[in-house]
């Protein structure tokens, strides 16, 4: 299974957080499976993180160093998939969800996410 994890959930596998669920622990652990962070989630690190958020307490820089020691593969944005985040629905406001929505529709790749907005896209994303 090809997994892209939202930006919460790549950060919580990295730091062994609680909030990560079992199976989710699992499906990433999986040897089988090829997981992905998109650049936009180091894009949201890097903005949340400059910002003071308390959400984001690494840097953009420290994250991509982390997702690649973690061996996971770096999704770019490619213009296909910025184009499709005008055909979803408006289920969720924020552009970085929306952006690794469009881009899990495109790929194709099961989104692991924990917000409950991200489900209402449909049977591509898989709560944690």
């Amino acid at each position: 299974m090809r997994l892209l994890l939202d930006t919460h959930v790549a950060l919580w596998a990295l730091t062994d957080d609680p909030r990560l669920s079992e199976p989710a622990r699992a499906l990433i652990a999986d040897p089988a499976n090829d997981v992905l962070v998109s650049a936009a989630s180091v894009w949201e690190i890097a903005i949340k993180h400059a910002l003071g958020r308390g959400d984001m307490p690494i840097s953009g820089d420290q994250a991509l160093d982390w997702f690649r020691q973690a061996g996971y593969q770096l999704l770019p944005i490619a213009p296909e998939h910025a184009a499709a985040v005008e055909h979803l629905p408006d289920h969720h406001r924020d552009p970085f969800d929306r952006m690794l929505v469009a881009q899990a529709m495109a790929e194709p790749l099961r989104l692991l996410t924990h917000d409950p907005l991200v489900l209402r896209y449909g049977d591509g994303a898989i709560a944690v």
